[in-house]
């Protein structure tokens, strides 16, 4: 069965027919799509769901990418396109179209595969390896007495499983040059062991192992996995030769070569146009908003989307050496952290460990009692928090994940419970990252703004580019019925010009205005605030114009309102310009001394290097590639999962559900995280030191300390737990607005 066969045909008016493009829409409800561009061995297709459906599009690649017939799959929702290239040996390219339509409608019904973590890819622990003798040891002490099994078999086993702990207890005397707490369990291990206590020793170093590889699943790999960004650029560039267009690796295109560029593609290199013009979203690498019109000489970055036009461009840097290669350099001289929470053992515990063990030698030297001292070595203090710690932020981290927040390590629980400052990116971070129309206004009279609205979106209807489809959208959120364009033509970058009811309708730029010597001097009024303008005009007379800014979120003023009640400090940093920084600024209720305007990536670094200096913890949030040097510089870095693929990677904390209110939830259960920590110390310490006291004064039976020291780290352990009977997100976020 042909495609024409099972889907309506629709004809795409802004879409021209050349001999190597086809310009037929199909369409199988509930699902949009268009054949925009296809040469052999690649093509691409427009789909209005991939815009704002992350699980659909995660779902449509994954069933693509399956297929033997297809090499890459690319995906751009800001274009809401889909580019695929394939073996044109193995396939016909109304076979792989087919094999397309089936996938598209597939997807519909598949679930949302998991993002990938660096904890995931390179942070595995073998939990056999880790545990498997301590447990068997404390299985084996508990069977030992009923058994009569030998003595020496049972010792030895737990002498085993106690290794590790002495690897650190070396560790710390050859390289930190001190007696640490493992040296401490280490001693009171073997001599418990040796005076024939098996059971004891062998659940305590069950407890010590079962912390220490809790603790290390709480962490994410110390080794940062910088993602290349030209790799989201794909593997190949058009270049023109002779006049001809070859694809060829993209990292054999040198300087100086002219690499052709079309619709719904990332720019591959930095360089100067030298024929065409178009509409580039720059957002994800300069912050801008709203998409820029760039044509013959104007310089164009790697990275940025070109949304309409196509574009010959002049090589100038490739690789490393552009832009988007400035934020690779700067991520990698980022500082690289222990990603695992501080060890508050250690500190205190390490301490204590000399103290304890000339208690325990004056004990033996006054008594000659074995026993009692060992009884006093047992009291360590650090056995308990060595548990407990990694338990509560291992819980933490579970419920926040299940409430959408997932929070990548126990350094990044401990640094949110800490932060002072939290710096935003604008675009798609406080606001919501498209345009939206915000108001109409007429410029004469007996001109209604539906009048305006509807001409507006009957011209440009089947454009993509944001302003149009803010301007299409809104008018069917009014179900205002478009009217039909008698003649049509599309100015790339500047606007439109239709002929509709036998008047000639403008709609486009204040340049497209000029150029047409059409008057706007009436529309200066209107530039106000954080918004744009796009003009309308008809029989050239200005009759309008629609106002549009990229709209805040509807939680963002909430967020802003709960860090300044917390006493936490907020800066906004965005590549658009001042007027609309301030705009944004003053409706957040965000001071203007911390709003820093037209920011690029290095800028963005020196702001958080700049509060950290001051002696701030920094959080940072943004979602684009310009953000991501910025988030590897901040004490902790936040993004969105619908961000860019390396920001989201950089990120410590990813919300899941695209919802800046859960920063302030990631705060809230840091901060019980870190209570919880402390509250443990003293369900540890207190009754640590009581028997301390005890074993000082009188005698202490050792098998009497390890109870103690054992049953306070199991009670400090299930006080761990409590995290994961924290609030209903919906509750909580509910308290917060209020």
């Amino acid at each position: 069965m042909t495609l024409a066969n099972r889907f309506k045909l629709v004809a795409a008016p802004n879409i021209e027919k050349k001999e190597n493009q086809q310009s037929i829409a199909y369409r199988a409800l509930p699902i949009n799509y268009r054949l925009i561009h296809h040469i052999k061995g690649r093509l691409r297709i427009k789909i209005e769901r991939i815009y704002d459906d992350f699980e659909y599009a995660n779902n449509l690649q994954r069933i693509l990418e399956s297929s033997s017939y297809v090499k890459t799959v690319y995906i751009n929702s800001a274009a809401k396109s889909l580019t695929i290239k394939y073996d044109p040996d193995q396939v016909t390219s109304q076979r792989l179209q087919e094999y397309l339509a089936v996938s598209i409608e597939e997807a519909n019904r598949g679930e949302a595969l998991p993002i990938k973590t660096n904890s995931e890819s390179s942070h595995k622990i073998n939990y056999w390896e880790r545990l498997g003798i301590p447990i068997a040891s404390l299985v084996l002490a508990i069977i030992a007495l009923p058994l009569e099994l030998p003595p020496l078999l049972v010792g030895g086993l737990i002498m085993a499983a106690c290794l590790p702990a002495y690897g650190r207890a070396w560790e710390g005397i050859t390289q930190e040059k001190q007696l640490t707490v493992d040296f401490l369990d280490s001693l009171a291990i073997t001599l418990s062991a040796a005076q024939g206590h098996f059971i004891p020793p062998a659940f305590m170093i069950s407890l010590i192992e079962s912390g220490e590889v809790i603790r290390d699943v709480t962490a994410r790999s110390s080794e940062r996995q910088t993602l290349d960004l030209l790799d989201s650029l794909g593997q190949y560039a058009w270049v023109e030769q002779d006049g001809v267009e070859v694809q060829i690796p993209l990292k054999d295109v040198q300087e100086g070569s002219i690499v052709i560029v079309y619709p719904g593609d990332l720019i591959p290199i930095d360089g100067k146009i030298i024929r065409g013009q178009a509409l580039i979203d720059q957002c994800k690498l300069t912050g801008e908003s709203v998409p820029v019109h760039r044509s013959v000489d104007d310089e164009v970055f790697a990275s940025t989307l070109l949304v309409e036009g196509q574009l010959a461009i002049l090589v100038e840097r490739t690789g490393n050496n552009t832009r988007a290669g400035v934020v690779v350099e700067l991520m990698k001289a980022a500082p690289v952290h222990d990603t695992r929470i501080e060890n508050y053992a250690a500190k205190f515990a390490n301490i204590a460990v000399l103290p304890t063990l000339l208690i325990g030698a004056a004990i033996f030297a006054f008594t000659g009692d074995l026993a009692r001292a060992t009884g006093i070595i047992t009291l360590d203090f650090g056995t308990g928090i060595r548990v407990s710690v990694p338990t509560a932020v291992l819980a933490g981290l579970t419920y926040a994940a299940r409430t959408g927040v997932y929070i990548r390590s126990g350094r990044a629980i401990e640094m949110l419970a800490k932060v002072d400052s939290v710096v935003f990116d604008k675009t798609g971070t406080l606001t919501q990252g498209n345009a939206s129309v915000v108001n109409i206004q007429a410029t004469v009279e007996g001109v209604t703004p539906q009048e305006i609205l509807t001409l507006a979106a009957s011209a440009e209807q089947g454009l993509t580019h944001p302003v149009a489809h803010a301007i299409v959208q809104q008018a069917q959120q009014l179900n205002l019925e478009n009217k039909t364009c008698e003649e049509w033509n599309y100015c790339v970058g500047l606007g439109v010009v239709a002929k509709i009811e036998g008047r000639q309708i403008l709609v486009g730029s204040s340049r497209f205005m000029k150029n047409e010597n059409i008057d706007i001097s009436v529309s200066e009024q209107f530039k106000t605030g954080g918004v744009s303008l796009a003009y309308i005009a008809r029989d050239g007379i200005l009759i309008g114009v629609i106002m549009y800014a990229d709209p805040i979120r509807t939680e963002s003023p909430g967020v802003i309102s709960e860090l300044h009640s917390q006493g936490i400090s907020t800066h906004m940093l965005t590549g658009d310009v001042q007027r609309v920084a301030d705009a944004v600024a003053s409706e957040l209720g965000m001071h203007p001394d911390e709003v820093h305007a037209q920011a690029f990536p290095e800028r963005k670094v020196e702001v958080v290097q700049q509060l950290k200096a001051k002696g701030k913890t920094v959080a940072f949030i943004g979602d684009g590639i310009n953000d991501s040097a910025a988030l590897a510089y901040a004490d902790v870095s936040i993004s969105f999962a619908a961000g860019s693929d390396i920001a989201r990677e950089t990120a410590d904390v990813v919300l899941m559900d695209d919802d800046l209110s859960g920063l302030t939830h990631a705060i809230a259960i840091s901060k019980q995280v870190m209570d919880i920590v402390y509250q443990n110390a003293f369900i540890v310490g207190i009754p640590n030191f009581g028997a301390l006291v005890i074993g000082v004064l009188f005698a202490l039976d050792p098998i009497l300390a390890i109870i103690i020291n054992n049953g306070s780290a199991i009670l400090a352990g299930l006080n761990g737990l409590r995290p994961t009977l924290g609030a209903d997100k919906k509750t909580y976020r509910q308290e917060v607005s209020l």
